[in-house]
């Protein structure tokens, strides 16, 4: 499977490393799953990860981001202009998707994605509705 991670997932993950977004991000660690990301989503995660206030080791961020660039694929996005969205920066995650003909986009704010779901056609699930998924599959 093919999936796009919202940066709130990989927080999720950090924060609470038994959690079901930490299980998500073990698929991809393990490569159950592959990870679909452009330039914009890498630097946003870099961004948001060094944040102080969250306290993840730099290290374990750096890892994390490294992984990513080199075993997930990189994919280079058209932009979706008829989208209007509750958040703009949530737009690349939407685009790569779309661009990509992803499996699912996975995040912890389905609600600011819920309008576009029908129009970039790929689902959009929580963690655990992903993880259900990926179960069943």
């Amino acid at each position: 499977m093919r999936i796009v991670l919202d940066t709130n997932v990989l927080v999720s993950a950090f924060l609470n490393p038994r959690g079901t977004p930490a299980n998500v991000v073990s698929l991809v660690l393990s490569h159950a799953v592959t990870l679909l990301f452009d330039d914009r989503m890498l630097a946003e995660y870099g961004e948001v990860l060094a944040r102080p206030k969250l306290r993840i080791a730099p290290v374990e961020a750096a890892f994390l981001l490294s992984f990513f660039a080199t075993e997930g694929i990189l994919v280079s996005a058209p932009p979706l202009l008829s989208l209007d969205l509750p958040d703009p920066d949530d737009l690349p995650f939407l685009e790569v998707a779309a661009a990509a003909g992803a499996d699912a986009l996975v995040t912890g704010n389905t609600r600011h994605f819920a309008s576009a779901a029908s129009t970039i056609g790929v689902p959009i699930f929580s963690p655990a509705e992903f993880i259900d998924a990926w179960r069943s599959r």
